[in-house]
């Protein structure tokens, strides 16, 4: 069972934080608080003088306050060198449509950007920002983050919380379900909100891309999950919307970890670009060699276009990885995506299906590319890709 510090009890002494072997207690305002890298040993329960620490029922716990107490729908915008991600504004387009459905407020919660971005994120359908510009927040550490978030949820209460399934989004907001003692729904392809109840039903990819799940927490309050980028579609933009911006202090939050240094593959990032790429092509196991990719890059330049790529064309090191889309790739949803000797399995097509056309090339007529495709073309790639190329050149050059 989960513990707790029966805070009109606790002393400060800070015995239990001399015996917990996980470093999992801390002193904050005189009083000894738990934090997420419990494991639940007890060492501490023994080690209190004064009773303090108790074993407790979560569910009773809950129950206290009840799941009425919960109400409104809040999105994590995450930055980068000061500028919300992409990912945000996607966020904020679900994240209305689920707040209309419930007749609440729809929330953002930005850390170590600018005030002008945080009015942005009122642009794009937020009703308010909870924002904090500290220093600390400059460069993305876990700790911090998860401290100040999931402090501020306990004290406004959403009943939803979504953030980006990216790198920072997957990283912190385990930390804070963890501290919240909430579950977390990760990769969701998926939401939808049951009106009346408030009930949060999130759709993600399963057993490898199988089956899609469909997974509540009707019992705990807020429900949480991390959304896949490019999965959701934005708001509309209003600059003249108006949003009330709450400046939130980040006095006293500290980290254990510091970054020192970012290394960026600007240059390979650059030329993938996949998340904002309007037209993709993507080559698979059927280019055979590394030297086909160069045909595509020829390609992908005549439409203004960003080459992609599949698992299997990655693994074979024809390609980067930051070329990858597929379940473990990226996301993208791009309004053409041309796929060239892509067999079409499961996991590659959860990462590309959104788009809003897909050209499919491939010699096998079985391919299960073929049933997401718009248009299918039954081929050697060899032989169509350069077909395509000519025909494309001579219209370039008016002939």
């Amino acid at each position: 069972m989960p513990l707790r510090v029966e805070k009109n009890k606790c002393t400060g002494c800070g015995a239990c934080i001399t015996e917990c072997p996980y470093d999992a207690i801390r002193i904050e305002g005189g009083k000894a608080e738990i934090g997420e890298y419990c494991q639940l040993c007890q060492t501490c329960v023994s080690s209190c003088a004064e009773g303090a620490i108790e074993e407790y029922s979560e569910d009773h716990n809950r129950d206290l306050d009840g799941l009425s107490a919960y109400n409104g729908i809040w999105i994590f915008a995450e930055q980068r060198a000061g500028r919300v991600a992409p990912v945000s504004f996607e966020l904020l387009g679900e994240g209305g449509k689920l707040a209309r459905k419930r007749g609440v407020a729809l929330s953002a919660v930005l850390f170590g950007a600018t005030r002008a971005e945080a009015l942005e994120l009122i642009r794009w359908g937020a009703d308010r920002v909870y924002f904090s510009g500290g220093d600390i927040f400059k460069n993305f550490e876990d700790e911090p983050n998860a401290r100040l978030l999931a402090s501020l949820i306990e004290e406004h209460r959403p009943e939803v919380v979504l953030a980006g399934a990216t790198a920072i989004g997957r990283s912190f907001l385990p930390r804070v379900a963890a501290r919240l003692r909430t579950g977390l729904t990760a990769d969701c392809t998926g939401l939808e909100i049951e009106p009346e109840t408030g009930n949060l039903i999130q759709t993600r990819p399963a057993y490898g891309g199988n089956i899609m799940a469909s997974i509540l927490s009707p019992n705990t309050r807020p429900q949480m999950a991390t959304v896949r980028p490019k999965v959701m579609k934005r708001g509309l933009y209003d600059e003249g919307r108006q949003g009330e911006i709450i400046e939130v202090k980040a006095e006293g939050l500290k980290s254990r970890a510091k970054v020192i240094g970012s290394v960026r593959d600007d240059e390979g990032e650059a030329k993938a670009n996949l998340q904002e790429a309007d037209v993709i092509v993507s080559g698979g196991r059927g280019l055979k060699c590394k030297e086909g990719f160069r045909m595509l890059a020829e390609l992908a330049g005549l439409v203004g276009g960003a080459v992609g790529a599949s698992r299997a064309a990655v693994d074979e090191g024809w390609i980067p990885y930051c070329h990858q889309v597929g379940q473990t790739g990226k996301t993208v949803a791009p309004k053409l995506y041309i796929a060239c000797g892509i067999s079409g399995a499961v996991q590659h097509l959860v990462g590309m299906q959104s788009a809003d056309i897909i050209v499919a090339i491939n010699k096998n007529a079985e391919a299960p590319i073929f049933n997401v495709a718009t248009y299918g073309l039954v081929g050697d790639l060899n032989e169509v890709v350069p077909l395509l190329i000519r025909k494309l050149k001579e219209r370039k050059n008016g002939g």
